[in-house]
């Protein structure tokens, strides 16, 4: 546990970033309803917006995520790990101070512009960390501690917005965002940073290029320049097929999560009639569930069944809880539906170990074949199919 122990100061950073993050999803919904259209519980524009705000932040994220690999294994986890904790900050208080028609477009807009970097960086730069500290072969459990810190939050952030006012609960909220960027200033070391990067995933002929990079240590990388094309990652995909099939699963994994939770809480505020509050308790079991399954289970059960076998049962109770959703004939099939959170939450912890066991142990990093800089892998997952 010494290393794991190590990590405390980023588990406290991701607990207080996630808990301001969460804690306003129960609230969001009868917000958006009320500005866009106030006295009805049912609205098309709402579900329109809520996907093209979902698709418009994929999209970036997906050209973003690459580069916030790259640049954080220049220049620190912790530097890059400031810009999107501290942007977060932004669309929270503009809800705290009101929640009118013009104030929700103005966190609407700001809302997408931030989140294109914000949205799975912070917990995709959390991975890298991790992997940055821990040995490969303790990586499966670091990484569901990691998530269950997560689970652990959303739990506390959602059960504490069933007991404030929408009102207070963006006050609170944008309160944590802060206190999350302050204490990481603070208390959080950066990773090692190892200039003696391995290329373990790319053929022979490659790692020249990386060779040759560090002949030229006289030349500053250009941010601008860092920018992947679409063939460095297909580049990146191709080689290796472990890493490939694992961001084909969690693209598809995701994309289905994404198109799940954009609608779900306004299909069951029309079809139920559920508001902040029953939002709430259904995330509180979800969380819960998810925390003991993270924190206890998989720690025992990752090294004993491997990860590919618990990737397949995540995967399993992911569609069936999905299926339960959509196939809900009274208001308790959700909260039946939500238990399921026990066991779907290993899917993503897994493939993250997958990938994580393709590259050194030091660095999450292989060689771009034809530009001189360097890619994440992690990075790259992450923007196959971005986190919540």
């Amino acid at each position: 546990m010494g290393k794991l122990s190590g990590l405390r100061h980023l588990f406290m950073t991701l607990f207080l970033h996630n808990f301001a993050s969460f804690m306003v999803i129960p609230a969001i919904t009868d917000v958006t309803m009320a500005a866009l259209c106030p006295g009805r519980d049912e609205c098309s524009l709402a579900i329109y917006i809520s996907g093209f705000q979902q698709a418009i932040i994929g999209l970036g994220s997906f050209v973003m995520m690459p580069l916030v690999g790259n640049l954080s294994d220049k220049y620190g986890r912790k530097a890059l790990l400031t810009v999107p904790i501290t942007l977060t900050i932004f669309p929270l208080a503009i809800l705290a101070y009101s929640r009118t028609r013009s104030f929700f477009y103005a966190y609407y807009i700001l809302k997408i512009l931030t989140a294109m970097f914000c949205e799975g960086s912070v917990h995709c730069l959390s991975l890298a960390y991790v992997a940055d500290n821990v040995p490969e072969g303790r990586r499966a459990s670091a990484f569901g501690i990691l998530s269950g810190i997560g689970s652990c939050a959303f739990v506390c952030g959602t059960l504490s917005t069933r007991f404030l006012s929408t009102a207070s609960t963006f006050q609170v909220s944008t309160a944590m965002a802060m206190l999350s960027a302050v204490y990481m200033r603070v208390f959080l070391p950066d990773s090692i940073i190892n200039d003696n990067l391995s290329t373990p995933i790319i053929s022979e002929g490659k790692s020249d290029d990386v060779a040759n990079q560090n002949e030229e240590p006289g030349k500053k990388m250009q941010v601008f320049k860092t920018m992947l094309s679409m063939e460095d990652m297909l580049a990146l995909l191709k080689s290796s097929l472990t890493f490939s099939q694992a961001a084909i699963v969690s693209f598809f994994s995701n994309l289905a999560d994404v198109g799940l939770h954009a609608s779900l809480l306004y299909y069951l505020k029309a079809r139920f009639h559920f508001n902040k509050d029953q939002f709430a308790d259904l995330m509180v079991i979800t969380g819960v569930a998810g925390t003991i399954s993270q924190l206890l289970l998989m720690p025992i059960l990752a090294p004993a069944l491997g990860e590919e076998r618990l990737l397949s049962v995540g995967l399993f109770f992911s569609s069936a809880h999905m299926i339960f959703y959509s196939i809900a004939w009274s208001f308790w099939v959700p909260y039946a539906a939500a238990m399921f959170s026990l066991f779907y939450v290993f899917s993503q912890p897994c493939i993250r170990s997958i990938v994580s066991k393709q590259i050194g142990p030091c660095e999450q990093l292989c060689s771009c074949p034809k530009e001189r800089h360097f890619i994440s892998p992690v990075s790259v997952l992450c923007a196959s199919g971005l986190p919540r």
